[in-house]
């Protein structure tokens, strides 16, 4: 008898002896709060659950904003409804500002069964491919983004993911978010998982993400035209110098990347290949043709995103950005003791551009040690209007001077009042995580009890 379903439709038609359940950022208390408040620099559990099981399926959510001055909104009263002021900017009833930057100030961090090493750690955004903190629409097997029309190509913008890769566990899986940002994050989130009453499989593998970033990489001739002769005239058979996206030990399989790039020099930030190196070897036994190749288009990259592969972010619509995908669900690149997977940057290496990725593998356990940049260097380039010094204003009539006064005092109760409704935010949202442990111990024990 089966008892490990794996989602795909072929399994549709067959009884699994699973429990399905979920953890969530839902209301705890019935009402219709629906969203966890992560303070500053605190890092807060979403959900620690009790194997054997799997994570079958993520979505979530999240606001991070900037009050700029106070609202017409009573702040006790707003905070007690559906954060609907966080979605528009309403002139004239609210003043606050969207973080640009806050998903790659929040990190996402899960850890299984015992060990004391991450295997999934990547910043917010980029785990779910918003790269360059530029949510874009696009669908693919494993993950799909959803943005309103008029936020699309807006740094920060608020977004829809979903992440439906497996994440197999044994004894626990503990799901978290490391909020590095100096303001509150906003989060809603739904943790699909199953529960099994057997272990897994001896040769089962474990889900893991790392993020790497070269900001530049180092080029030798990023002031020399793409294409040119004299950038074709230099070869590179050993990728020592090549972009790594993803170097690990052990016995698993290589299932993809996202890839964000910021190109300086205004032409084509592709022509590199990918080399892979598999169990040691020195020459690579996969080797593509161009940067573009690898992602499954050609003649450049298009505005197109498919099942495996494709453009989130297109430079057309962005000039010098980019962000692109390619899964290898279909073609899993399979290694036994070790994996190397690079690209040049540039022909040989030649460009000197901004670059960072994600990769996506599953391998057996103990996972490798998963470092990441600190959060200042991990914030993408955006190009920054020049600063505008006003000349002296004239003396204010007395009706300015009240106005000002005015606005001052609403400011001082505003913000002040909205400090507390988050330190009761903050409160819940630590209650709301001992809540969540709880409910999977429930779970966890309905199955014990059908099992006596």
């Amino acid at each position: 008898m089966s008892t490990h379903s794996n989602g795909f439709m072929q399994n549709l038609t067959t009884h699994k002896d699973v429990r399905a359940a979920r953890i969530s950022s839902s209301d705890q208390t019935g009402r219709n709060q629906d969203y966890w408040l992560i303070p500053p620099n605190e890092t807060v559990v979403l959900g620690e659950i009790e194997g054997p099981g799997c994570l079958t399926h993520m979505w979530m959510t999240s606001f991070c904003r900037k009050i700029m001055g106070p609202s017409i909104v009573d702040p006790a009263l707003g905070s007690n409804v559906a954060p609907v002021n966080e979605i528009h900017n309403a002139l004239g009833v609210t003043w606050e500002e969207q973080d640009p930057f806050y998903y790659r100030k929040a990190l996402f961090k899960i850890t299984w069964d015992d060990q004391e090493t991450p295997s999934v750690l990547a910043p917010f955004g980029d785990f779910f491919c918003v790269g360059h903190s530029l949510p874009g629409n696009f669908q693919s097997m494993p993950f799909n983004v959803s943005v309103k029309p008029e936020e699309a190509n807006k740094f920060g913008a608020p977004a829809a993911l979903n992440c439906y890769f497996p994440m197999p566990f044994n004894k626990k899986a503990k799901i978290e978010i490391v909020n590095e940002n100096d303001l509150p994050f906003g989060l809603y989130f739904y943790i699909d998982y199953e529960l099994y009453k057997q272990p897994l499989p001896a040769d089962t593998v474990y889900f893991h993400t790392s993020w790497h970033r070269e900001n530049p990489c180092e080029g030798w001739g990023s002031d020399l035209q793409v294409n040119s002769p004299a950038i074709q005239s230099v070869a590179n058979l050993t990728g020592e110098e090549n972009y790594v996206i993803l170097d690990t030990k052990g016995k698993g399989h290589y299932v993809g990347c996202n890839l964000s790039v910021n190109h300086f020099q205004g032409s084509w930030w592709g022509e590199g290949d990918d080399m892979i190196f598999i169990d040691g070897e020195e020459e690579p036994s996969i080797n593509g043709t161009g940067s573009e190749d690898y992602f499954g288009h050609a003649w450049g990259m298009q505005k197109n995103g498919f099942l495996y592969n494709g453009s989130i972010i297109h430079e057309s619509d962005k000039p010098g950005y980019q962000v692109s995908y390619r899964f290898h669900i279909a073609d899993p690149i399979h290694f036994n003791e070790s994996i190397k997977v690079t690209l040049e940057h540039g022909h040989a290496n030649h460009l000197s551009d901004d670059w960072s990725s994600t990769a996506y593998w599953y391998q057996t356990l103990p996972s490798p040690k998963i470092d990441i940049l600190p959060v200042e260097d991990r914030l993408p380039h955006v190009a920054k209007m020049p600063e505008v010094k006003q000349k002296a204003k004239k003396p204010l009539t007395e009706e300015q001077q009240r106005a000002y006064e005015a606005a001052k005092e609403r400011e001082t109760a505003y913000i002040s009042e909205k400090l507390n409704q988050m330190e009761i935010k903050y409160e819940k949202t630590r209650s709301s995580t001992i809540g969540n442990i709880e409910h999977a111990k429930r779970v966890k024990a309905s199955i014990q009890q059908v099992e006596m």
